[in-house]
């Protein structure tokens, strides 16, 4: 059983981890879900916890097939000894599933929990694979950040490519729907690169969350509420930083809430002539840059 708090892998029947003597997690015998230390009954069959309570009813449950697990964060990375208030030049990501309460609305929270859960899922491991750190999950989206905690030099060009995997990973997801006669889903991403000052916050016991606030985060939501369904909205200063690895197609200077001036916005299209291999000497700017981004809209 894995500490919450120190990640460390305790044997079963255990009460407290042996590492740092955080309370474990109650895993049900019926169902293999976990449960709070202090929970007498499992939250999702409603079994008794071992040793803290009667069963509800002698009769057995019929159990629903379980929806995937959704890892918000990686369960190695601890937050406690984070320092507060880091200020860091980072990369924020939001996504989320365009037009999801229409999506649900007729469906049995279950049901909808099995259409929803693996797009999230899917989202969270396109971010987890470039080592980004998924904040939250927003019920519909997640939003992650690049370049903190983890540090990293190219974190801009990480949250790109993470970007570009969650759409081909949903717009995969979305033809299997297609073939089961489902409605698909399509997500919509926006991303900003800028300061922040980051910090870890205490949410409960043992419950540490690494969060940023800053108006580059807000900017970075702001491209997300802006990007066309099923595509990729960044800043001008995020296509600025990836020009050349990427290609990015112009949508205009765009009014956005919370700005005195207008914004100007970027679709991300794909991977730019440098990510492919150019000869150019990167510095100072990619000379082939407009030509890997005319090349590649063909």
């Amino acid at each position: 059983m894995r500490c919450a708090k120190c990640a460390t892998e305790n044997r079963d029947g255990r009460k407290f981890c042996a590492e740092c003597g955080a309370p474990l997690n109650a895993r049900c015998a019926s169902c293999g879900a976990e449960n709070e230390p202090a929970e007498k009954f499992c939250g999702e069959c409603g079994a008794a916890l071992a040793g803290k309570g009667q069963a509800v009813s002698a009769k057995p449950r019929a159990t629903k097939p379980a929806a995937p697990e959704i890892h918000i964060t990686p369960a190695e990375r601890d937050t406690s000894d984070i320092p507060e208030g880091e200020r860091k030049t980072v990369t924020a990501l939001f996504a989320d599933i365009k037009g999801s309460m229409e999506l649900i609305e007729d469906l049995d929270p279950e049901e909808a929990r099995r259409l929803v859960d693996p797009a999230l899922k899917l989202m969270s491991e396109a971010a987890h694979r470039y080592e980004g750190y998924v904040v939250q999950s927003t019920g519909d989206g997640i939003f992650a950040l690049f370049g903190a905690p983890i540090a990293h030099e190219d974190h801009t060009q990480r949250a790109l490519l993470a970007s570009l995997k969650m759409q081909e990973d949903i717009k995969r997801y979305a033809s299997k729907l297609r073939e089961e006669g489902r409605a698909p889903i399509e997500i919509r991403v926006g991303l900003n690169t800028g300061e922040m000052v980051v910090r870890s916050v205490q949410t409960g016991d043992h419950r540490t969350e690494y969060t940023p606030i800053g108006h580059s985060t807000s900017l970075a939501a702001r491209m997300q509420a802006l990007a066309p369904t099923g595509s990729i909205a960044v800043s001008e200063h995020t296509q600025k930083l990836a020009e050349g690895y990427f290609a990015f197609k112009a949508l205009g200077p765009t009014r956005v809430k919370g700005v005195s001036e207008p914004v100007n916005v970027y679709e991300l299209i794909g991977l730019g002539r440098c990510a492919r291999g150019c000869r150019c000497r990167r510095g100072g700017g990619c000379r082939d840059s407009s030509a890997g981004t005319a090349r590649s809209r063909k």
